[in-house]
């Protein structure tokens, strides 16, 4: 071998390949899952190191965003699924016959908007910032398991506060709340419609009037 001769180049070893049976195992996983389940425990499920199955993660979430596929790695809650692309929601809402069973009410939006932003908060400091009893919609979102309790507020009558859930984070696609958006941001993403003037068929969210009882069909 001359002096001239070249060695082949050394195997990058910060960018490992990934096994394609990992690949195809956590992809496996996931969709059986069907939640958000945390890597350490597909990691345990599929008896592999943590740094296999998100380096697994990694290519599925690659793959999805280069070939164009249907659907999309989310990590939300402290955990990861797989999911239908957020164009393909009407399409897949009318397969599943959901069509306009699972929205919510405004009054609902609006009341889960502030416990989000505000909480701890109790249902009186709810209805004083919108000027509508909401005892209605507390109990839709409660049902719907959108926020609980977190204790009492040691005021008279120690009325419960409120707060989101795991499972809002999961609703809303949110790994965490610090990725809530900004309250002008809510009418792009959410279609919460902010009227450019006054309109009293329209709830306002931050009203001086006293508390009046509402209308809330869930």
């Amino acid at each position: 071998m001359t002096s001239e001769t070249k060695l082949p180049a050394p195997p990058d070893e910060t960018a490992p390949a990934v096994d394609p049976t990992h690949v195809s195992l956590v992809e496996a996983l996931l969709f059986a899952s069907g939640k958000a389940a945390t890597v350490e425990r597909l990691a345990e499920a599929a008896e592999l190191p943590v740094t296999d199955v998100e380096a697994a993660l990694s290519e599925i979430a690659r793959r999805c965003d280069a070939e164009g596929s249907g659907l999309k790695l989310d990590r939300v809650a402290g955990g990861v699924r797989l999911v239908a692309r957020n164009e393909h929601d009407i399409p897949i809402r009318r397969l599943l016959g959901m069509d306009g069973r699972t929205k919510l009410s405004m009054a609902s939006l609006e009341t889960l908007a502030i416990v989000a932003y505000r909480q701890p908060i109790t249902a009186p400091e709810i209805a004083e910032l919108r000027g509508v009893n909401s005892a209605s919609s507390l109990r839709t979102l409660l049902d719907r398991r959108l926020i609980t309790t977190a204790g009492r507020k040691p005021v008279v009558g120690t009325p419960f506060l409120y707060k989101t859930t795991k499972e809002f984070l999961v609703h809303f696609g949110l790994s965490e709340l610090g990725e809530l958006p900004k309250p002008e941001e809510l009418e792009a993403l959410y279609g919460i419609e902010t009227p450019a003037g006054p309109d009293p068929a329209q709830t306002e969210l931050f009203p001086t009037d006293e508390p009046k009882e509402e209308s809330d069909a869930g």
